[in-house]
């Protein structure tokens, strides 16, 4: 409950602070990159329920001479890099947060098609709401190997506290105003999850 009252206070009072920050870089994305402004994306939320996340739109639909989508380093601008570097392209989650879709803290929301991918204890980073910053984003965030990432998830869900809560806050404006972890190695983001279970267990 004090989870929760934290993160409506937090989240609203941040929607008004920062709506002219956020009017600024709608204005700058629909000027560089042209509409839509935001991406909305379908992702698990709470026992891997989907939900819309809305977040600031950081690549063209730049596709090759096939028709096929060329990958994020292909697609990514140089604004939507500095949006992703100062994770300024998650303030719109802030709506999320405030309507009970995502905490303040908590596992990141990943794609739904990983869903079938988790093993049992990988999966348990849906017991709890996804967040817009989380334990492995403050130790790594998307130089960890995926392994690694996933198991710092559930470890927060067992250890998750208001005071760790704090922690990781703190933690998080440190690690952006240092710009670390922005991209997996070799990739512009991160490198998808393929999985770590038999194919027979896929299904």
């Amino acid at each position: 409950m004090i989870k929760r009252i934290f993160d409506v206070i937090a989240a609203f009072t941040g929607l008004i602070v920062l709506a002219p920050v956020m009017v600024v870089i709608a204005l700058l994305i629909r000027w560089r990159m042209g509409a839509p402004v935001l991406f909305l994306q379908e992702r698990p939320g709470l026992h891997g329920l989907p939900f819309v996340m809305c977040k600031f739109r950081t690549m063209r639909d730049t596709k090759d001479a096939n028709g096929a989508v060329l990958p994020d380093a292909g697609r990514l601008t140089a604004l939507g890099r500095f949006l992703r570097s100062t994770s300024l392209d998650e303030l719109p989650e802030l709506w999320n947060v405030l309507k009970g879709e995502m905490s303040l803290v908590g596992p990141r929301p990943l794609l739904m098609s990983y869903l079938p991918l988790y093993s049992p204890e990988q999966f348990r980073r849906h017991e709890l709401r996804p967040g817009m910053t989380g334990w492995a984003q403050v130790n790594g965030r998307n130089s960890l190997i995926w392994e690694e990432r996933l198991a710092m998830d559930t470890w927060y869900v067992d250890h998750r506290s208001f005071r760790l809560d704090i922690r990781i806050l703190l933690l998080t404006v440190r690690k952006v105003l240092q710009r670390e972890g922005i991209s997996g190695h070799g990739h512009a983001t991160m490198a998808p999850f393929t999985g770590n279970r038999p194919p027979s267990d896929r299904s």
